[in-house]
């Protein structure tokens, strides 16, 4: 694996490295010893399959608060995505910004998401396939999110008219100082 570090401390870029012959390629997708020798969180309690139908449907942003913070490793193993992670770390210098990267099945990118930051996709293909694991389980009370199209974070998602969930539509705004 190749890591690349982005502009918001803690959000790597998780890149094949692939080895190929006439069969096609081998790579080695997830190894705890490189996760944790770069301080990432190395843990993985949960994996999850996000399918999506249709072009332009968007899932986030989505986080969970502490005690149950979770970091990502998220990768699209079917069709493409337009992914984006949103600093909500109050301590970071990087704090309410954002970065987005296209994941396609076939770059085979993946990006970890650090806990403590929010996260978020748009589909760019149909029957697109998100695969993603989870440093901690998923708990409803501590699940929280920000309104995907919220002005003060300008996020620009290539599909203005997105495919929503009732509960992501309402989402709250970022409360200003947060």
């Amino acid at each position: 694996m190749k890591f690349s570090p982005t502009k918001l401390p803690g959000v790597w870029i998780v890149d094949l490295e692939r080895h190929e012959d006439e069969r096609g390629f081998f790579a080695r997708a997830w190894c705890q010893r490189e996760f944790a020798q770069r301080g990432l969180d190395a843990r993985l309690v949960q994996c999850n399959i996000s399918f999506n139908h249709k072009k332009g449907t968007l899932r986030g942003m989505h986080s969970q608060a502490p005690p149950h913070a979770v970091a990502k490793l998220v990768r699209c193993t079917r069709g493409a995505i337009y992914d984006v992670v949103l600093d909500l770390r109050a301590s970071s210098p990087t704090h309410r910004q954002w970065i987005a990267m296209e994941l396609t099945a076939q770059n085979g990118r993946a990006l970890y998401v650090p806990a403590g930051c929010a996260h978020g996709f748009q589909t760019l293909e149909d029957h697109t396939e998100v695969f993603y694991q989870m440093s901690q389980f998923f708990e409803l009370e501590s699940a929280r999110g920000i309104r995907w199209n919220d002005s003060t974070l300008a996020i620009r998602w290539p599909i203005t008219n997105p495919t929503l969930s009732e509960r992501d539509r309402k989402l709250p705004l970022l409360p200003l100082g947060t």
